[in-house]
């Protein structure tokens, strides 16, 4: 499966941003589906995951509360709403499928995006 993920951007902090992640390939509903965040020197953190039928969703510490993720299955997209953001929510932002079992462990994920970058000034 290929992903893209879009909608990053610079925002002030308190305001909320919509990321995209646009999939490719027939099976979208069979991939859990999650959201990891970079920056430089650091490892990757992450964010939020939601299962296949977008019943189950888990999210990372960092972001519990003031974000949501979901997916519309028809569209081949799944989408991470972050709002009250942060300046170190500053972040490439990247998308990233696996199998159905959920996983808070980037090392488990079979394909990624490319990335999509966000910006928060303060």
């Amino acid at each position: 499966v290929q992903l893209q993920a879009f909608g990053g951007g610079l925002v002030q902090a308190g305001g909320s941003l919509r990321l995209s992640c646009a999939a490719s390939g027939r099976t979208f509903s069979s991939y859990s589906m999650g959201w990891f965040r970079q920056t430089p020197g650091k490892e990757r953190e992450f964010v939020s995951v939601i299962s296949g039928s977008g019943l189950t969703t888990r999210y990372g510490d960092s972001v519990k509360g003031r974000s949501t993720t979901s997916r519309d299955n028809a569209k081949n997209t799944v989408y991470l709403q972050m709002n009250s953001l942060k300046p170190e929510d500053t972040a490439v932002y990247y998308c990233a499928a696996k199998g159905l079992v959920l996983s808070l462990s980037s090392n488990d994920y079979n394909y990624w995006g490319q990335g999509t970058m966000v910006t928060v000034s303060s």
